[in-house]
C-alpha cells in the first residue's frame, strides 16, 4: 500500500467517489502511463471519449484544440488523475485534477499549432546549465520566461562546477539577468554547491529538472540521492554535446521525501502562452515600457521614448530588450499565427498596445 500524501496529493471529497481512487502520473510511454496509487505502483490508459471522443490518437502529450480533444486535458508527469482501479491489467483514467503549475512548451512536431505539457504540479523548476560548455544566457532567459509562467519557482542550477577554475563572471551575468532567482554552481562529483539547495529539497515538494542534454540533470539527481539510480553518460568529445541519457520524463521520489521529475534534453523550447513568464523574467525591462511621451510608442524613432533613452544611457542592456523582443515576438506567433506572419509593422503595434496595457495597469496601481 502506498500514501499518496507522500506524493504531495491533498485529499479531497470530491476526487474519490464509487470506482475511482487518486493517483499521480510518474512516467509516461505514449499512450500508457505509470502512476502510483494506494495499490501501489500501476499502469493505465486513458478512456476513450473522456480524453479523445474519436479514434484520434495523441503522438505524445499535447493540449490540443476543442474540435480534437475530449473534455479532459491530456496527462503528463506529475499530474493527479482519478482511475478505474484494474487489478492484474491496465486501469483506466478517467479524469486529470486541477494542476497548481504545468510547464507548456511549444510542441516541436505541430509546426507551430499546439502546446506539449512536460511536467505538473511541481513546486521548483530547477533550470540546468552547464559552466563549461552549455553556458548561454538568451537559453536561460528562455527557460525562465516558461518557468515563471508554470506556476512554479524557478532556480539556476550551474552544473560542473569542478570542470572550471574560476565561474564568478558567468554566475555576475545571471544574478544581473534573472532578477529575483536563484542562481548557483554546484558540483555533482564533489558534493561543492549542494548546500545552497537545501531550503528546496524538502519532503513533499517536488522539483522539475529542465535543461539540454549533457548538463548533468541525471547526475544531480544521482548526487541528490546518494546513489546511482540514474543512467549517466558523458558528453561527445567531437563537438560537446550531450548525449540523451534520460528518453522519458518521469517522476523520482528520493528517500528523503523530495520528488525529481527528470526531464529529456530540449532542442526547442518554444514559447507558449508566455504573458505572466514574460514579465517575471523581464520585469526589468517591462519597467520602461508604458513611460514614454506616445502611449501609442513603437520604441523604434520616436522622441520621449523611454526604452531608448534607457538603452542609450546604459540602464537597459541591449542583449536584455533584443532578447525580450524576440520572446515575446514568439509569443505573439504562438497565439495568433497570421498576426505574427503579417511582419514588422504588425509586430510594432502589437508592442504598443503591449505598453499601453502596462501603462493602464500601472496608472491603476
Amino acid at each position: 500500500m502506498a500514501d499518496l500524501q507522500k506524493y504531495g496529493y491533498i485529499p479531497s471529497a470530491l476526487d474519490e467517489s464509487g470506482d475511482y481512487l487518486p493517483a499521480r502520473v510518474t512516467a509516461v510511454y505514449k499512450e500508457r502511463y505509470e502512476m502510483i496509487c494506494r495499490f501501489g505502483q500501476v499502469f493505465g490508459k486513458l478512456k476513450s471519449g473522456v480524453y479523445y471522443p474519436n479514434v484520434f490518437m495523441p503522438q505524445g502529450i499535447k493540449t490540443l484544440s476543442k474540435e480534437t480533444q475530449g473534455s479532459e486535458p491530456f496527462p503528463t508527469t506529475g499530474d493527479f488523475v482519478l482511475i478505474r482501479y484494474i487489478a492484474g491489467s491496465d486501469s483506466q483514467i478517467v479524469k486529470t485534477l486541477p494542476r497548481k503549475s504545468l510547464f507548456l512548451r511549444l510542441d516541436p512536431s505541430s509546426s507551430g499549432h499546439y502546446s506539449q505539457a512536460v511536467a505538473a504540479n511541481f513546486d521548483y523548476v530547477f533550470i540546468l546549465a552547464s559552466l563549461n560548455q552549455d553556458f548561454n544566457v538568451k537559453r536561460i532567459e528562455r527557460y525562465l520566461t516558461l518557468s515563471w509562467q508554470s506556476g512554479a519557482v524557478p532556480v539556476v542550477v550551474l552544473t560542473k562546477a569542478d570542470l572550471i577554475e574560476d565561474y564568478s563572471n558567468q554566475v555576475k551575468a545571471l544574478q544581473k539577468t534573472c532578477t529575483g532567482v536563484m542562481v548557483c554552481a554546484v558540483s555533482a562529483l564533489t558534493g561543492s554547491g549542494l548546500n545552497a539547495l537545501g531550503d528546496y529539497l524538502k519532503p513533499g515538494k517536488t522539483i522539475v529538472f529542465l535543461g539540454s542534454s549533457g548538463v548533468g540533470k541525471s547526475t544531480l539527481v544521482n548526487a541528490l540521492a546518494g546513489q546511482a539510480l540514474m543512467a549517466t553518460r558523458e558528453i561527445r568529445e567531437d563537438d560537446g554535446r550531450g548525449r540523451h541519457t534520460t528518453t522519458h520524463r518521469q517522476l523520482i521520489m528520493l528517500d528523503s521525501g523530495v520528488m525529481i521529475i527528470d526531464t529529456p534534453g530540449m532542442r526547442e523550447l518554444g514559447m507558449w502562452d508566455v504573458t505572466d513568464g514574460l514579465g517575471e523574467a523581464f520585469s526589468d525591462v517591462e519597467d520602461y515600457l508604458g513611460r514614454c511621451r506616445f502611449s501609442d510608442c513603437t520604441h523604434v524613432n520616436e522622441p520621449g521614448c523611454t526604452v531608448k533613452e534607457a538603452l542609450r544611457s546604459g540602464a537597459l542592456l541591449e542583449s536584455r530588450w533584443e532578447s525580450y523582443k524576440k520572446l515575446k515576438h514568439e509569443a505573439v506567433y504562438s497565439e495568433d499565427k497570421s498576426a505574427y506572419l503579417s511582419g514588422k509593422r504588425q509586430w510594432s503595434k502589437e508592442i504598443a498596445r503591449y505598453s499601453r496595457q502596462i501603462k493602464k495597469r500601472r496608472d491603476k496601481s
